[in-house]
């Protein structure tokens, strides 16, 4: 187990590296860069001998390697660089923001595992009676509906019409957490049920289910613990992947309800062209998504017996 973390923990390496290059490319592609945002969101008209000499002061008119390698040199010593638009340290900023991601994202799933999981199983249990086809025609209403409208709804029922939440909160709190958390569950328990039914079914038509029931042994039994246990490597693959996604930031669902998580600091970053704050953020991402898939391989061996005893030891 020590030698395959080690050796998943190496391929990480180039997989980052290119992240950060195409990335880095693909920004210095757009076609503007932070100094004529800066400008133009001062109003203030310039000359271009002004534009040039803030440009070389970000070191923004040198060769496109050039940057890129100095950049990658100087977070390598643990220096992310300062804000283009701000002149704040980018490391410090974006770590001010986390607190009220993983409060969101820990909230969210939270939400997603109470409604999904019990929602999928029994669904799966009930293939084909009225109960399943309720749970489902609410999932694909779920499904549809995007996350800004739903956000819409809930902040016009919930914070305006009874004023139970407010509509934006000043601070983070976990009652200002409740509507975007919500909104963002809605939207993957509708998805995610879907899923578990699925694998429950999968499991229920197998032979040891039929083999068990002509033992004489109860059905609740073998449901829960045979059969939820087996569909737990689907399940869990499908919340890891989700607190990746969460963990980077929902910025549709951030910016509606203004809450202050890294999500809504990206989009600042990339309509004013701050591109050590949208670098942070790309890594960020990166290192979520390579170490949420290292956590779900992991989870495999330790929860699948199939997994671990059928396949070759590391």
């Amino acid at each position: 187990m020590k030698k395959y973390v080690i050796l998943r923990l190496l391929q990480m390496i180039p997989i980052l590296l290119a992240i950060t290059f195409l990335s880095f490319a693909l920004m210095r592609i757009a076609g503007s860069d932070a100094v004529l945002a800066r400008m133009e969101n001062t109003g203030v008209v310039v000359s271009q001998e002004v534009l040039d000499e803030a440009r070389a002061e970000l070191g923004l008119d040198r060769p496109f390697l050039v940057q890129y390698f100095v950049w990658l040199g100087n977070l390598l010593h643990g220096d992310m660089g300062n804000s283009y638009i701000s002149g704040r340290d980018v490391f410090s900023t974006f770590i001010s923001k986390l607190p009220a991601t993983l409060l969101l994202t820990a909230l969210a799933m939270a939400m997603t595992v109470v409604i999904s999981v019990p929602l999928g199983i029994l669904a799966a249990v009930r293939q084909n009676r009225f109960l399943d086809y309720v749970i489902r025609i609410g999932s694909f209403f779920g499904n549809s509906l995007p996350n800004f409208f739903v956000g819409l709804l809930l902040m016009y029922f919930f914070a305006i019409r009874f004023r139970i939440f407010p509509v934006i909160s000043a601070q983070v709190s976990l009652q200002g957490a409740i509507l975007p958390a919500l909104t963002l569950a809605i939207a993957m328990s509708a998805k995610y049920l879907r899923q578990v039914r699925a694998a429950i079914l999968d499991e229920l038509g197998k032979e040891y289910v039929t083999g068990a029931a002509a033992r004489g042994i109860r059905f609740s039994t073998t449901l829960f613990k045979s059969v939820i246990r087996a569909a737990l490597v689907t399940i869990i693959t499908l919340m890891t992947m989700s607190i990746g996604s969460l963990l980077g930031g929902t910025a549709i669902v951030e910016s509606i309800f203004m809450w202050d998580g890294v999500g809504n600091l990206a989009v600042d970053a990339i309509n004013m062209r701050d591109y050590p704050m949208i670098q942070a953020y790309v890594m960020w991402m990166a290192i979520i998504y390579v170490c949420v898939n290292l956590i779900t391989d992991l989870s495999y061996r330790l929860l699948d017996p199939r997994v671990r005893l059928g396949g070759v030891k590391p």
